[in-house]
């Protein structure tokens, strides 16, 4: 029988006594999804999939705020107060945290050919969350900007060189940006390793990258910083990226015409459908890193986004996975779909009547590989993000940036 929760109105749970043999069972998530307006078709599909499938059963969801969520989920699992099934973004959130988590193998077998995106969940040969979306980070383009520079929208650029001068012409005739970057909180550092890395990485290093297997001496991996560095330093990006945020001021830059490009998202936020509120499908362009290193073979980089997982100290696993069953059912995933134009880890929805955009991106999937920031632990990804800082700034060198990325990663 699943343990109970109670939730107090700060969003911290307690657990009480266990419920008598008559009492309904209770399963408590912790997310910071589904009090969002876009997620709720999806929360409700999910609740009655579970609720035919295991009658009887409360299921209560508690909101929580994203940037307070691993603080919160770190401090209830510490006090042995965690909630029965919890949210997770996919690589180092999770994998940091599998020892709190019961792994899922046993129970989402059956979801397995269904669903992709299950290594950003993986830890160890062992799954730890069914995968809900696929998170990638594409290239996003305005071609109204790409025509009004006289350049072809349908030919977007193929190299660097190719990609700077058409920013170059954009600016001239435009005014806008080459890219719309937010990087307050040190993420877009992240947006920009994997949304171009595949551009300057040979496939081998790529590959060595994900296996954990990196060297930041590599003249291939300098180069991805060096790009950052040259990007603010020659005015590519848009004014104050450093004190703009990711989520969502940084979207508005590119939805609003003042950038040509973005590296975006392909869930339920800084992505097609986010972005289709300014620019009708036909205008919003998708295309591959630009080709930086010869023999570079550019993908789009994407992994499980977000999934959910089960705390291994639930009373119930059996109930618990049940409901992340549930969670990741068909039906839920195509509402979250429908509703907030998600590319979920469903194979099996059909985007094509998206748009173009979309349609791209799903397109690429089969091909694509997971995402390089990805690889790297929550600590070297913090370590990343304000060093990012500092080399937009220029308070630190390259040399110096990956000295210590080098350090951060060795100790993980």
């Amino acid at each position: 029988m699943a343990v109970a929760l109670t939730v107090a109105g700060c969003g911290s749970a307690t657990r009480t006594d266990p419920p008598s043999a008559e009492a309904q069972r209770k399963l408590v998530v912790w997310d910071w999804k589904s009090g969002e307006p876009a997620a709720a078709a999806y929360v409700a599909k999910a609740k009655a999939v579970f609720a035919e499938r295991h009658p009887g059963v409360t299921v209560e969801f508690v909101a929580q705020p994203f940037d307070q969520y691993y603080t919160l989920l770190g401090t209830a699992s510490r006090s042995n107060k965690a909630p029965d099934v919890m949210l997770f973004n996919g690589g180092g959130q999770i994998r940091d945290r599998a020892g709190m988590l019961l792994p899922l193998d046993p129970y989402v077998a059956e979801d397995r050919d269904r669903l992709a995106g299950w290594g950003a969940f993986s830890e160890g040969g062992k799954v730890y969350a069914a995968p809900v979306t696929l998170q990638g980070h594409p290239i996003y383009y305005n071609r109204s900007l790409y025509e009004a520079a006289g350049l072809d929208p349908a030919a977007p650029p193929g190299t660097w060189d190719e990609f700077v001068s058409g920013c170059a012409a954009i600016k001239r005739r435009t005014g806008a940006a080459c890219f719309a970057l937010g990087n307050k909180e040190g993420f877009g550092i992240q947006f920009f390793l994997s949304g171009l890395g595949s551009g300057i990485l040979t496939p081998r290093e790529y590959d060595d990258w994900i296996a954990g297997e990196r060297d930041w001496t590599s003249p291939h991996v300098r180069r991805i910083f060096e790009l950052w560095k040259d990007a603010g330093d020659q005015g590519l990006n848009n004014g104050g990226a450093n004190s703009t945020a990711m989520f969502t001021d940084v979207f508005r830059v590119f939805q609003t015409g003042k950038a040509a490009h973005i590296i975006g998202l392909m869930s339920d936020i800084g992505h097609w459908k986010d972005f289709g509120e300014f620019l009708p499908p036909e205008k919003l362009g998708v295309m591959p890193a630009p080709v930086v290193t010869d023999g570079a073979a550019p993908s789009l980089p994407y992994d499980g986004g977000i999934g959910y997982a089960v705390a291994k100290g639930t009373k119930d696993p059996a109930l618990a996975a049940g409901l992340v069953r549930a969670l990741t059912s068909a039906e839920a995933l195509t509402a979250f779909y429908a509703e907030a134009g998600a590319i979920t880890s469903d194979t099996t929805i059909d985007v094509s009547k998206a748009g173009p955009a979309a349609a791209a991106i799903a397109s690429q999937i089969r091909t694509g590989k997971p995402a390089l920031h990805v690889a790297l632990s929550s600590k070297t990804l913090d370590v990343m993000g304000r060093l990012s800082q500092k080399l937009l700034s220029g308070s630190i060198t390259v040399d110096g940036a990956l000295e210590q990325l080098a350090a951060s990663d060795r100790t993980g």
